[in-house]
């Protein structure tokens, strides 16, 4: 009869085998049992935070020794000695190799087939693209990990947190690698849903009518590197800009409003989307984001903005048929900042204007009274007759969307409040800290990936990626 092979023998390359490598991680847990259970004979106590990561650095060594001969490749059949090329022609089997990738429980070797074609000399490995681990040294597990840490706070807090949570070992490069290259292949598959889009080539989702549906989109700076700015003027004349407008948008749902008749928004139903970008590529990526979100089922239709020109050059074409409102807390604010030129240092004549001219005839909808009230209002001041002009042409191009009590019969939401605490949260405390400079690919690869997180959809990127 044959001799049974030790487990504990080293394989042809001198390396120690799965089955030998868990039997020393077998002796090693039960060593670590045994002083445990001696300790606490010895003093009454259990340290229970270092046996947990004490027995989890077992457990991973275990479950990398149980992984390695998944990923240890045979030589290919003669049958499959060549394949494809990108080049058109067929490469062919060369030889074995290997290299070492981290996985969620810790470096594993991989052994694989390498081919190389004759006629391009382009090398691949199937493997790899099998694996999904093509150009990378980190399993799809791991960098999963690393996309969700380097959306949520700087790259280096991901890094420690890595250690801390999973006991893996990255560098803060490999943190920002990671989350801007998944930040990308999602953007890029959403260029292709928008082109979908604009062409009216996606599926028709069917589903309940949606009482109110809302768009709501706004703009904030970004710091970025100064190669980002190199010709574009600052806020302040003759400064050069520092930062890059990033534009965000978000849709939520209404079905309900309280005792008082004011508009109760959905739980959970925002989601959102933003870029640094051109507002016409903008405008696309926001329709995109409502037609995914039963823009075609709703039956009452809203999109509230600031009064900035862009956002409302973008509501007629891309959200036609729906309510436009101004959002009254920004308005209020350009009556605010004409108080302030016109009664200079002078707190209770700002408070008599302002309680005239914003409650009486701004919040009760009477546009076209304040209009005619802004424009006879005397100056021999220019800067201070140029800001009257100004507002009033404001106010006079946003009538129809101030038009406040109407709205609040309707039961609708008269403040931009959601896209406003939206650019705080998605946008500004992650990418607006504290000495951070962004180019605009590390910049919209972070936004991107932090709203697909926030709009609950990561995980189904990462079923479509496994499907692809």
């Amino acid at each position: 009869m044959p001799r049974a092979p030790d487990r504990g023998h080293a394989d042809a390359g001198g390396k120690k085998t799965a089955a030998a490598i868990q039997d020393e991680i077998a002796r090693e847990i039960t060593a670590l049992l045994a002083r445990i259970f001696a300790e606490r004979k010895q003093t009454g106590k259990t340290d229970l935070e270092a046996v947990e990561l004490a027995l989890r650095a077992a457990l991973h060594r275990a479950g990398a020794a149980a992984l390695g001969p998944l990923l240890q490749f045979p030589e290919p059949t003669q049958e499959q000695r060549l394949v494809p090329c990108s080049c058109g022609r067929q490469a062919h089997y060369r030889e074995q190799r290997s290299r070492r990738i981290l996985t969620a429980l810790g470096e594993v070797d991989i052994t694989r087939p390498w081919y190389l074609c004759p006629h391009c000399h382009q090398g691949q490995f199937p493997a790899d693209h099998e694996l999904d681990i093509k150009n990378t040294d980190c399993s799809p597990g791991v960098r999963r990990m690393q996309a969700l840490v380097g959306q949520a706070a700087p790259f280096d807090h991901g890094r420690a947190q890595m250690k801390l949570l999973a006991g893996l070992e990255v560098t803060t490069k490999a943190v920002e690698r990671t989350a801007e290259a998944i930040g990308t292949d999602i953007a890029q598959r959403q260029q292709q849903e928008i082109g979908r889009a604009i062409q009216l080539d996606l599926p028709i989702v069917i589903g309940e009518p949606i009482p109110i549906l809302y768009v709501q989109m706004d703009g904030t700076g970004v710091p970025v590197v100064k190669k980002e700015s190199e010709g574009r003027k600052g806020r302040i004349d003759g400064q050069p800009a520092h930062t890059r407008e990033a534009k965000l948008g978000c849709v939520f749902t209404q079905t309900a409003w309280d005792e008082e008749g004011f508009a109760i928004r959905d739980p959970d139903s925002t989601t959102y989307t933003g870029a640094i970008e051109t507002a016409e590529e903008f405008g696309k990526r926001l329709y995109a984001e409502a037609l995914n979100r039963g823009w075609s089922r709703a039956l009452k239709k809203v999109v509230i903005g600031d009064g900035a020109e862009w956002i409302w050059n973008l509501a007629d074409p891309y959200f036609p048929g729906a309510i436009q409102i101004v959002d009254l807390y920004h308005a209020r604010q350009h009556l605010w900042e004409l108080a302030r030129k016109l009664f200079p240092n002078a707190e209770a004549n700002q408070k008599a204007w302002i309680k005239l001219h914003q409650k009486r005839l701004l919040d009760k909808g009477n546009i076209e009274k304040l209009v005619t009230s802004l424009r006879s209002i005397p100056s021999t001041n220019p800067e201070v007759t140029e800001k009257i002009r100004t507002e009033a042409d404001y106010f006079q191009r946003n009538a129809e969307r101030m038009r406040y009590p109407k709205f609040r019969r309707q039961h609708l939401f008269v403040g931009s409040g959601v896209i406003e605490a939206g650019c705080k949260t998605v946008i500004g405390s992650r990418l607006k800290r504290s000495g951070m400079f962004w180019t605009l690919r590390g910049a919209n690869a972070i936004l991107t990936l932090r709203c697909c997180h926030l709009n609950g959809r990561f995980e189904d990127y990462w079923e479509a990626r496994r499907a692809a």
